[in-house]
């Protein structure tokens, strides 16, 4: 997993609520464990109209958006069913953020593992976001995962919490997987002494 550093990049306003994993990434793109590929079909049905055409008038179609890497949302973002497809959608469409007032558990969680950063704010602070985020590409912000803060293209600073263990794990690039491998030699000598003291096993 690429590790999580400070990026400046465009934030797209998508004030819709209770975003469920179905509208992020449909269950008809389900048929692959791949964590690559499925970002042309992130949001498929709000994308595209049903001849295959893009809808001008979704968010990330727009010129302006097209390079989005951060999301404004509406509350309850991610809810719905527990696939891991959804944060796979958006990390391989390129987003790095999502910022909500609030976040399905499982969704959360999974957007952690798979090197996305879901930031919950307070409403206030969401809405100037959203704001800034509506003026377009120029409309640039940069979040700063180990000053935890968000800087809008105007120059304000919005602080934001985050878990100490998944900020160690973003920063260093960790998911599970690279958790246990750093504690490979610790796991080696384990074995080693284990297999000495109980050869029987």
């Amino acid at each position: 997993m690429e590790k999580f550093e400070k990026f400046t990049g465009i934030a797209a306003p998508m004030p819709l609520v209770n975003i469920d994993t179905d509208m992020i990434i449909p269950k008809g793109f389900l048929k692959t464990i791949k964590r690559t590929g499925l970002g042309v079909h992130a949001f498929d049905e709000m994308r595209y109209n049903r001849d295959g055409s893009e809808n001008p008038d979704f968010v990330l179609n727009k010129p302006a958006y097209r390079e989005s890497q951060i999301l404004i949302a509406g509350d309850n973002f991610g809810c719905g069913s527990s696939r891991e497809h959804a944060p796979w959608a958006l990390a391989d469409f390129g987003i790095k953020v999502v910022i909500s007032t609030s976040f399905a558990d499982i969704f959360f969680n999974n957007s952690f593992k798979n090197g996305m950063l879901p930031i919950v704010l307070p409403q206030e602070q969401v809405d100037l976001l959203m704001k800034d985020a509506e003026k377009g590409a120029n409309a640039r912000m940069t979040v700063d995962l180990e000053a935890q803060e968000i800087s809008t293209s105007e120059g304000t600073i919005v602080k934001f919490d985050v878990d100490p263990f998944k900020k160690h794990c973003l920063l260093e690039g960790l998911d599970d997987i690279g958790l246990t491998l750093n504690k490979a030699a610790a796991i080696d000598s384990f074995e080693a002494k284990a297999a000495q003291s109980r050869p029987w096993v």
